[in-house]
């Protein structure tokens, strides 16, 4: 049995984990600017740096989830540390922007593997139920606190020794949490009889790079060139492929039978429309700060810093609103909430004043930070025990496929990198967000009438 220090460093390493996993998706945005400006690239070039990482992030969590449960969580978790130290290391190395966006992929693929595990190896130091919730809260929390800091340690680090330093100061991270790991980390039993399925993890991935492709292409090279014709080809015969392929497999990467509940497609299908609207305007106004108001990457970060820290305000808060008001009741609030947030900036970002929109970032971070947490309870809450590791996979997939869809789609918005085009592009691109967070609300919304129905 591990010791109590055992336990504690064991949480270490899955929370370091799970920091560096969660700067990397925010902190590159910060560096947009320095990148383009030390390669040249377009618009679509810097979706590609933002979006690779997401891209492979997404498309291997489920399998990665199989994969801890098929040889044990201890050996993906160093697996997946490991690999995403090295990606790291090379996206520091990195000559030119096409190099960057493999190595990110290569960095999302060893997000994906780290995530699942980490969590796993809480469930599995702390037994008791009681400690098993606190460790867990730390751990959430940790993820929660790189999001708040993540644009400001960025910007703090570009600022003093350029962009590559976002992607060096990983690996010590990285190599510190698996010499913890291998050293206080157990192995768990593994599930020999659990299957790996491959062809659904190729389709899948194929489908998601695919669609992928068609949507920052399009930008780029119209909706007509063979790039887009080609990824949208791939994506439906890939993603039919991958539907047939499911229903057939006796144990599938993504059993469809759970899309059936209608909280579980809901829940996931609000995922993908708050991250949507949370990545797409992280990216478009990482951009606009920088080109429409000369912002340096400090002061991107800087400005970041009201919405990333009420996000952690509202997770902390969250847990106790739920008890008291239901999920689903917090979770329509929370949409809603940022929603107003949005809302409430459109007379002000064309006016160059921060202190007009100051205010609005911080409804609109209390807003998903209500919302991220009551959507974890409700895909949970919708689940079969057995198939909790599963609900868990398809929420924070459907969310990374939310937040690659809003990249590309603020995007395309927008057009090009320069102070005219952003300005111009901002309030259609915050138009676009709030209508997927009212069509999110709506989703989610019969859960909260059915409750209340029950409650009278």
């Amino acid at each position: 049995m591990s010791t109590p220090t055992g336990k504690r460093l064991a949480l270490l390493s899955s929370c370091l984990a799970f920091v560096i996993v969660i700067l990397d998706v925010s902190v590159v945005n910060v560096a947009l600017r320095s990148l383009r400006a030390e390669f040249t690239g377009t618009i679509s070039h810097l979706e590609w740096v933002v979006s690779g990482y997401t891209l492979t992030f997404a498309a291997f969590l489920l399998t990665a989830g199989a994969l801890g449960d098929r040889f044990g969580p201890r050996k993906v978790f160093l697996t997946g540390f490991v690999l995403f130290a090295l990606a790291s290391l090379l996206c520091g190395v990195a000559g030119s922007l096409a190099a960057l966006i493999v190595y990110r992929l290569l960095q999302g693929l060893g997000a994906a593997l780290v995530v699942p595990a980490s969590l796993a190896i809480v469930n599995q130091t702390f037994p008791d139920k009681d400690a098993r919730s606190r460790a867990i809260s730390l751990w959430a929390a940790a993820g929660g606190m790189a999001l708040a800091l993540g644009p400001v340690f960025g910007g703090v680090l570009i600022s003093l020794t350029g962009w590559r330093s976002i992607f060096y100061v990983n690996v010590p991270i990285a190599l510190l949490g698996s010499l913890i790991a291998w050293r206080w980390v157990k192995d768990a039993d593994s599930t020999a009889g659990r299957a790996i399925d491959i062809p659904g993890q190729l389709l899948a991935a194929l489908a998601l790079g695919g669609f992928t492709l068609a949507l920052i292409q399009v930008n780029a090279s119209g909706p007509y060139s063979p790039l887009v014709v080609g990824g949208m080809m791939v994506f439906l015969l890939s993603g039919a492929a991958f539907v047939a392929t499911e229903k057939n497999m006796a144990q599938p990467m993504l059993p469809l039978h759970l899309f059936r509940t209608g909280h579980f497609a809901s829940s996931a299908l609000a995922g993908i429309l708050v991250n949507f609207a949370f990545y797409g305007q992280i990216f478009l106004f990482s951009l606009f700060f920088q080109y429409a108001w000369a912002y340096s990457p400090l002061d991107t970060g800087l400005a970041f810093l009201p919405m990333t820290g009420s996000i952690m305000a509202a997770n902390l808060l969250c847990g106790k609103l739920m008890v008291r008001h239901d999920h689903r009741m917090v979770l329509v609030s929370g949409i809603s909430l940022a929603a107003l947030g949005y809302l409430a900036m459109l007379p002000f970002v064309g006016d160059g004043h921060y202190a007009h929109i100051g205010l609005q970032f911080i409804v609109a971070g209390l807003g998903i930070g209500l919302a991220v947490p009551a959507l974890t309870n409700a895909m949970v809450s919708s689940t079969e025990q057995r198939y909790i590791g599963v609900a868990s996979g398809v929420l924070n997939a459907s969310r990374q496929i939310g937040g690659l869809i809003g990249v590309a789609t603020m995007g395309l918005m927008v057009g090009d990198v320069t102070a005219a085009r952003l300005a111009g592009g901002m309030v259609p691109a915050l138009l676009c967000s709030i209508a997927a967070l009212a069509v999110g609300a709506l989703i989610v919304a019969p859960g909260v009438r059915k409750i209340r129905r029950a409650e009278i």
